[in-house]
């Protein structure tokens, strides 16, 4: 049985956005492999992805064998943003999630997306997706890029006087226990997003396969 004491102090619920609330993974298989195919290189099913998906980014695209030296990163990169936004209009969230950001709002959590997604394309996608209204602050970045969000997460700390040892984030990527390392604060990740459950779970981290199981040890 979870240990629910461990967290017994969180009110605040930090939501990762791809791969963790937005069911995305197969759209970057899909934004991807016309990239891989141009340049010779093997395409990329679910498992491997899956295998080799990584931040920062430009690490990802050098296991799939871009060659730098060849092609600045910034060229294939906004060749496979203008793809996946092209193919977001069709992306769904999980199905669990709506009654699950539902159930934390019942419960009183204060509930917050951190996004490695444009700001502008975040909001654009929650707003669309119905569950805007479930969010107290929801933090993209800069620019199509995904260099991190460390960054935003401390702004986050700053605008609403939040202590680490009240917050879990929730992600899907070991980029995601990086993060939450780096604010001090608890993480659970989850293993159906963009990482394999058997990386997920390197140092003991906390790992679950779904967004409602979090209800068990919340």
């Amino acid at each position: 049985m979870p240990n629910t004491n461990h967290y017994n102090s969180i009110t605040t619920l930090l939501w990762d956005w791809n791969g963790t609330l937005l069911n995305d993974k197969n759209i970057c298989i899909q934004a991807m492999n016309p990239l891989l195919e141009a340049r010779k290189l093997p395409l990329l099913n679910e498992l491997r992805y899956k295998q080799v998906f990584t931040f920062p980014v430009k690490d990802y695209y050098q296991q799939l064998g871009f060659d730098f030296t060849k092609e600045p990163f910034d060229i294939p990169a906004l060749e496979f943003m203008d793809n996946y936004h092209r193919l977001l209009t069709s992306v769904q969230l999980f199905d669990d999630v709506k009654s699950t950001l539902a159930a934390f709002k019942e419960k009183g959590f204060r509930q917050m997306v951190l996004s490695a997604m444009e700001q502008q394309s975040l909001l654009k996608t929650i707003k669309k997706l119905n569950i805007f209204h479930f969010f107290e602050a929801i933090a993209g970045i800069e620019d199509h890029f995904a260099h991190g969000k460390v960054h935003r997460a401390f702004a986050l700390f700053q605008q609403f006087n939040l202590k680490r040892e009240n917050i879990l984030l929730i992600g899907d990527t070991l980029h995601d226990k990086e993060v939450a390392d780096e604010m001090g604060c608890r993480c659970v990740l989850v293993s159906n997003g963009h990482q394999a459950k058997e990386r997920l779970l390197v140092n003991g981290n906390k790992v679950v396969e779904s967004l409602s199981e979090l209800l068990t040890i919340l």
